[in-house]
């Protein structure tokens, strides 16, 4: 990734998580951006996010977040000045619950290794 994608990238991520939590801050209190991936031409930017609360939450959360896109968007236009602003699309970032499961099973294989005798 070039360096103005890096820098677009992390623009773009504090500027929708300065958006999400303050004008809809009810309906994204548990929503965290963990990342932008713009795309070289900067027409689209898929926006990762994560949840603070349980995973059921998720299609809520993507429902919404479909739902404000344009106007998430919009709030960004007037924010930040760029050439061409890209579409946003939102996906779920898996890597934190994948993460939480590595956590697990480590911790698992942790205590069956305590409890095994020697």
């Amino acid at each position: 990734m070039s360096n103005r994608n890096v820098r677009v990238s992390e623009l773009l991520k504090r500027e929708i998580s300065d958006i999400l939590h303050t004008r809809y801050q009810r309906e994204s209190v548990a929503i965290t951006i963990t990342g932008v991936d713009v795309s070289p031409d900067h027409s689209k930017a898929r926006v990762f996010y994560s949840l603070l609360s349980v995973q059921e939450d998720s299609w809520n959360a993507q429902s919404f977040l479909d739902k404000f896109a344009g106007k998430i968007r919009f709030e960004l236009g007037k924010r930040i000045v760029l050439k061409r602003l890209p579409a946003l699309e939102f996906e779920f970032d898996e890597s934190i619950a994948q993460g939480d499961r590595i956590n697990e099973i480590i911790d698992a294989l942790d205590l069956a290794e305590e409890e095994t005798p020697d």
